[in-house]
């Protein structure tokens, strides 16, 4: 080996060793890396920043923004409300929702996937009477398998298709990972679904009780039956059902300024009726998007809000220096004057039921306001309130045929090779902001950053693996390790190493290191460089033994109550069956 060789190998080893250490960022981590790199003239100074313009960088960050656009319409939520059955077993609770979290992430990021799902899976634990540990662990591996369907589903594919463009003239298209893919996560999800769930260890304590992060607070807020809603025709008895499946609580229907409490259960919901409603922002959301109900617009009391732009719901802590104590918020024309609506009052933690437009408000009380994005902090400063942490967007559920629509000829212009992935994607982010699915401050707080500097950081340094001839040696020390054994044996020693070093390091990372090193061990052997990229993004996609291999192990870490050693117990049989399926699965799609 040169110097030029073993330099580059000791920089890597100092940015792996930093990464798993944990101390320090990841992206700082690799954007250090990469400076070092320029630094000692392994990359060059006219290519350092070369991967901020890689099409797998671009790709990343508009799938996290079409992903939003889908959340943002209730196109995904509305699917995922049918999964929450209580009185359903395990095995089928987690091969429904891990069925419907494998298919989201195909399609979108597997983070965004977990993030939709997780809320539901933890209500159901919670309505079953059982841990969420049982359940919340099957859920992200079934997101984590989903990713590998498709060229968008996880950026190891992104980036491995990137690589083979520059290599072999062309990317892998939308759906060259699917027979692979899918067959490794058919197998995995029976896995975790008949068995694997029950390998899990499952403590008394659980953190997602105990957290104080996690706490959610009721209010008692009123919707409005509009035209078209679903619930206009509706028993009483039929609404209550709902809304016990959702975890809220119907009080009383409210017609013509009188309320009727109790259980009417006969009484029939008409158009113009106002449900009065407890519990928490998200499910109150959440039953709003199932029923098509509306807020009311704050000025008549049974006249529903109809928004031109986005809107959020968020939580306020009112002081004594707050211009609303003392006031009410008709009498300080909050809807007239600022477009926002006083949707509940949580009062020493006892909810306040009256007519909340004539309540006086007073210090100390929570406040829970809707208010368009774009005005919310004005609102909050004019009101001299203090906002907490915890907020809810308003879905624009009028859109969501329209975000899926986009979303579905974009897909299928890059199925069809009529358009690339970053260009189609492209397209569907202008759409979505020009359908107002999305604002312009929206695109840039969803991309998530830390990931791209990663990527971008990262992709020179692999790069540099190859020119220096690095890549070729690893894939020389290989081929004398595997002489005289099958070509497959290779394959499968290049999976197992890409595995266990994801498992200790970000995959996005770990697929660029071990890509050069695929393509010349398929140069230097002379078989099929396919089968080593198929290979190579499989392993990447595949950690499941630490809660540091990928973000979804990493955010069901504290909501699940689990340990850093309890992963290994359902990922260690994983990732076998992922290698005895996948090595086939290759041989036979993919063949040497």
């Amino acid at each position: 080996m040169t110097v030029e060789q073993i330099t580059l190998l000791s920089l890597f080893a100092a940015v792996m060793g930093l990464m798993m250490h944990g101390r320090l960022r990841h992206d700082l981590v690799a954007f250090g890396g990469l400076l070092i790199g320029v630094v000692l003239g392994l990359v060059p100074a006219d290519q350092a920043f070369s991967g901020f313009s890689h099409p797998a960088v671009m790709t990343v960050a508009l799938v996290l923004i079409v992903s939003a656009g889908l959340i943002r319409t209730g196109a995904v939520q509305l699917l995922g409300g049918l999964l929450s059955r209580p009185e359903a077993p395990v095995p089928v609770h987690i091969g429904r929702i891990g069925v419907v979290g494998t298919v989201l992430s195909a399609f979108m990021n597997n983070v965004t996937a977990l993030a939709i799902l997780m809320p539901i899976d933890m209500m159901t634990a919670r309505k079953a009477g059982r841990a969420v540990a049982m359940t919340l662990m099957p859920l992200a591996f079934a997101t984590i398998l989903g990713g590998m369907l498709t060229l968008i589903g996880t950026p190891p594919n992104l980036i491995v298709s990137g690589f083979r463009q520059e290599a072999l003239g062309s990317p892998f298209a939308m759906f060259d990972f699917a027979w692979v893919g899918g067959l490794v996560a058919l197998a995995g999800l029976a896995f975790i679904a008949l068995v694997g769930w029950r390998l899990i260890p499952v403590r008394q304590e659980d953190s997602s009780e105990s957290d104080p992060a996690n706490v959610m607070r009721d209010f008692v807020a009123e919707l409005v039956v509009p035209e078209e809603s679903r619930a206009a025709g509706m028993t009483r008895r039929e609404i209550d059902v709902i809304a016990d499946k959702a975890d809220a609580t119907l009080i009383a229907v409210q017609r013509r300024g009188k309320r009727v409490y109790g259980r009417a259960g006969l009484w029939q919901i008409e158009l113009g009726d106002i449900l009065v409603i407890e519990a928490t922002p998200a499910v109150l959301e959440e039953l709003r998007l199932e029923l098509q109900l509306a807020y009311p617009d704050g000025l008549s009391a049974d006249a529903p809000r109809v928004a031109e732009e986005g809107e959020a719901l968020i939580e306020v802590v009112v002081t004594e220096a707050s211009r609303i104590s003392g006031h009410t918020a008709r009498q300080l024309h909050l809807s007239r004057d600022h477009d926002s609506v006083l949707l509940g009052i949580l009062r020493q933690g006892r909810t306040i039921r009256s007519r909340l437009r004539d309540t006086r408000v007073l210090p100390g009380d929570i406040l829970l306001l809707l208010a368009p994005e774009t005005r919310e902090e004005s609102l909050i400063a004019w009101l001299r309130v203090l906002p907490l942490e915890r907020r809810e967007n308003v879905l624009r559920e009028n859109r969501a045929m329209m975000a899926v629509g986009m979303f579905a000829l974009a897909i299928a212009m890059v199925s069809f090779g009529l358009l690339d992935m970053p260009v189609a994607l492209g397209l569907v982010a202008l759409g979505y902001v020009l359908t107002r699915i999305l604002n312009v401050e929206e695109l840039y707080d969803h991309v998530d950053w830390p990931v791209i500097v990663l990527l971008a950081a990262m992709i020179p340094l692999g790069l540099a693996m190859d020119t220096t001839g690095t890549s070729a040696v690893i894939a020389g020390g290989l081929i004398r390790l595997t002489e005289g054994q099958p070509a497959w044996v290779a394959l499968l020693l290049l999976m197992v190493s890409t595995m266990c070093l994801s498992d200790m390091l970000n995959n996005n990372a770990t697929t660029i290191l071990a890509v050069p090193v695929g393509l010349r061990l398929a140069e230097a052997t002379g078989t099929n460089p396919d089968s080593y990229l198929m290979g190579i993004a499989v392993a990447a996609s595949c950690a499941f033994l630490t809660p540091i291999g990928h973000q979804n192990n990493t955010i069901i870490l504290g909501p699940g109550g689990y340990r850093f050693g309890d992963y290994w117990r359902l990922g260690l049989p994983l990732e076998i069956i992922v290698l005895a399926v996948g090595v086939p699965a290759i041989l036979m799609f993919w063949p040497l």
